[in-house]
């Protein structure tokens, strides 16, 4: 669970849901004058699951069309978000793996963007855990993934920030991304709530949620459904989603 305690950097601006049968725990902070919502998942406890197209193969990209799947299967959504950069299309930029089954590879080497400012990496949900690797450590480390999504840049890399980023500097947009600990046993989603740069998100992950891996998912586009929150962010259709998954409640 979230609380202050575990934060003692951030200020906390809403209590937590966290007593709600079913309920993801999300809450308002604020960071170094800049305020964020954060939902943290125990993978271990909770449903990770990565979202792209329905039965039918067309495209979900819209967090109701998310909720209208799970429906079919007596499941709900608890929590998501844009989970990795997309083309025109919503067709993933990187590697998408999804129940198992790859559907877009590993890409390598730098590229225009915000993708390939290297380093770059992957988030991948396996059983009981979640864990953001860089692409090449992915490469490398082969872990066993469910489910996994590439996007760029790295926030946090081994607990330092992208060497890229910027104290000073004027690129600001609304930015969403995940962090974890080394062992998978914790994801921190974050969205920021007013315009922030790459340093500023960085250090939301490194210094006020203390973890030592962060990937950054999107910028402009980025959305969140928090229904504890009452928060469900309207916008264009999305590529890849992460979502949280448990059984409908009878009613």
């Amino acid at each position: 669970m979230i609380t202050a305690r575990v934060f003692p950097a951030l200020s906390v601006a809403l209590s937590l849901f966290g007593s709600v049968v079913g309920a993801v725990d999300c809450q308002n902070v604020n960071f170094d004058g800049h305020s964020y919502t954060i939902c943290e998942a125990d993978p271990a406890r909770e449903e990770l699951r990565l979202f792209l197209r329905d039965d039918e193969g067309q495209i979900l990209g819209m967090f109701n069309r998310v909720e209208a799947a799970l429906e079919q299967n007596d499941e709900t959504l608890l929590f998501a978000m844009n989970a990795g950069m997309y083309h025109p299309d919503r067709q993933p930029v990187g590697h998408y793996l999804e129940n198992g089954v790859q559907q877009q590879a590993v890409i390598e080497g730098a590229s225009p963007g915000n993708f390939g400012l290297l380093p770059n990496g992957v988030f991948c949900i396996g059983s009981k855990v979640a864990r953001v690797y860089e692409t090449y450590r992915y490469l490398t480390d082969h872990p066993d993934c469910l489910f996994a999504t590439q996007s760029g840049p790295m926030l946090v890399i081994d607990g330092a920030l992208h060497a890229r980023f910027l104290i000073d500097s004027t690129s600001r947009y609304i930015r969403n991304g995940v962090g974890t600990t080394d062992s998978g046993d914790r994801a921190v989603f974050a969205i920021s709530n007013e315009r922030v740069t790459f340093h500023e998100f960085g250090r939301l992950f490194r210094d006020g949620l203390k973890l030592p891996q962060a990937l950054y998912f999107d910028g402009k586009v980025s959305r969140i459904y928090a229904p504890t929150l009452q928060r469900n962010d309207p916008g264009l259709p999305l590529g890849p989603i992460v979502g949280i998954v448990a059984p409908r409640q009878a009613e």
